[in-house]
């Protein structure tokens, strides 16, 4: 093995697929070397649902192939040829289980490639597997899945954040390149941030949903986890686009050859989330960051955020709302598993989602019934739809005067595994930073901004107006560089230790 291929988890994406592009390693090596870090490490992370070992070493042949044919002739290969990925387990997968880590869809196969993947393929990507989440992506800390949780790849004893736990644990870990996951509310944000790597909620609209396994549709978004702010960048432009088999995607470009400029962007501090509510260490990244944009020229003030107070009350409803409609397919007829032992139809749909939901998903269906339940409908959904605008009208008040906003993605650091599973309400309030731009539909990105005195890393949220993605990234490298962040990976043998200690 190369001196590459051994030190495989030290690079990004775009620095790998430079090194197979000038032949230092080969897509074989490395995704032999990454399989072999799947093996020693993934027992106690529980990053992968599903590993496809067998395929992947095919599909690094045919990537070579591929490569060796450009070096020969000269021509370009695709841009992340032969980089070994892996996908969150809700974006269907022809061939390969796709499970959303539930029982009711233990073995389901899909007959097709969600968009997505499709275009992470043409990339020339390779693909080692799917990645664990919260049970159809409903849950802050991935503690949901019905087939274990995901560790924390800094202690293993903390959760890694939800829904796209597994993928940002892989990131962080060495297990991946990049990954791609979903946020609805925070799903990607929220486990970046617990982390330590990039990760983006894109513009809603800005990448298709066909063949994301549903869970709100209005607030859907599928996005990248990335060891560096280029990485997500990179990703984002390939999955960004018009899409027919979409029809919320827009026809507008990812515009990733704009200049990151930092000079003379208005930067705004919402105080509400700069309280004592925030952990000091939080807050003080904040600032420090605040520091760092203002030295490249950015103009750093306070604002305030209009409708905060409405933000988790509005997305629980509209969100759940969605999700009993959307979750009502999963009935025992059409898709997954099907219970036995039944005496009619109605008991057969009532007993395969009674065995198949978990404890969250069966929350949420219940709520969303209820609030679009006759006699509730319009002073709840109708309620909460009635908020959603007025937040939505909130940010375009604010974005008049700043182009974007920064603060945290979470109140704290990662927290303990099992330390907020008994309380509902306490869990969702993880959700209180990120759900506000998911009810907007604008963007919004954490970026590694340092650790706390646990040595946990500190994520901070960047938010901008729609398709303000480039001005994110620019504003995120500052911060990425300030930080000195970007390189620093967890040490994997402490991590079990202290998952070990805290049993």
């Amino acid at each position: 093995m190369s001196a590459y291929a051994a030190g495989i988890a030290t690079l990004d994406a775009l620095g790998l697929a430079a090194a197979l592009r000038r032949r230092e390693v080969s897509s074989p090596e490395a995704t032999r070397a990454y399989l072999d870090r799947i093996d020693s490490y993934d027992g106690t992370i529980g990053a992968y649902l599903h590993v496809r070992a067998d395929d992947a070493l095919r599909d690094a042949e045919a990537a070579q192939r591929t490569l060796d044919a450009a070096a020969k002739d000269g021509s370009t290969p695709p841009p992340f040829c032969g980089v070994p990925v892996a996908l969150k387990d809700n974006l269907c997968t022809k061939g390969t289980p796709t499970t959303c880590a539930s029982r009711l869809l233990a073995g389901y196969v899909p007959p097709y490639d969600a968009t997505a993947v499709e275009r992470i393929a043409a990339s020339g990507a390779v693909v080692l597997g799917k990645l664990n989440m919260d049970e159809f992506a409903m849950g802050s800390s991935n503690e949901n899945s019905a087939v274990k949780p995901v560790r924390n790849p800094w202690d293993a004893a903390r959760v890694p954040g939800g829904s796209s736990g597994g993928s940002a644990a892989a990131v962080a870990a060495g297990l991946a390149a990049f990954a791609l996951g979903s946020d609805t509310g925070g799903s990607i944000r929220l486990p970046a941030a617990f982390c330590g790597v990039v990760g983006l909620k894109p513009t809603y609209g800005s990448v298709s949903r066909y063949g994301l396994v549903a869970f709100a549709s209005s607030l859907d978004q599928i996005g990248p986890l990335a060891r560096s702010v280029a990485d997500a960048e990179a990703v984002f432009g390939l999955l960004a686009g018009r899409d027919p088999h979409d029809a919320t995607t827009v026809d507008r470009p990812a515009t990733a050859a704009a200049p990151r400029i930092v000079k003379g962007l208005r930067v705004g501090l919402p105080r509400e989330f700069l309280t004592d509510a925030v952990q000091p260490e939080v807050r003080d990244a904040v600032r420090r960051a605040a520091d760092w944009l203002a030295a490249e020229g950015a103009e750093v003030a306070e604002c305030g955020l209009p409708a905060v107070e409405h933000w988790i009350p509005a997305y629980y409803v509209v969100s759940s709302a969605e999700a009993s409609s959307n979750l009502a397919r999963f009935d025992g007829v059409r898709y997954g598993n099907r219970a036995v032992g039944y005496e009619s139809i109605a008991g057969m749909y009532m007993k395969t989602r009674s065995e198949g939901f978990g404890a969250e998903v069966k929350r949420r269906i219940l709520l969303g019934t209820f609030v679009l339940s006759a006699g509730y409908h319009d002073a709840y959904y109708g309620s909460a739809q009635k908020a959603r605008a007025h937040i939505r009208n909130g940010f375009d008040r604010v974005f008049a005067d700043h182009d974007l906003l920064l603060g945290p993605v979470a109140p704290q650091t990662a927290f303990r595994l099992g330390e907020k599973t008994g309380d509902p309400i306490q869990m969702y309030l993880q959700d209180i930073c990120t759900v506000g731009a998911s009810l907007a539909g604008i963007p919004a990105l954490s970026v590694p901004a340092g650790f706390d005195a646990q040595g946990l890393p500190i994520g901070l949220q960047l938010t901008g107006p729609a398709f303000a993605e480039n001005t994110l990234f620019a504003a995120a490298g500052c911060i990425e560089r300030a930080a000195g962040c970007r390189g620093r990976f967890p040490d994997l043998g402490a991590a079990a230790s202290a998952a070990g200690a805290g049993r």
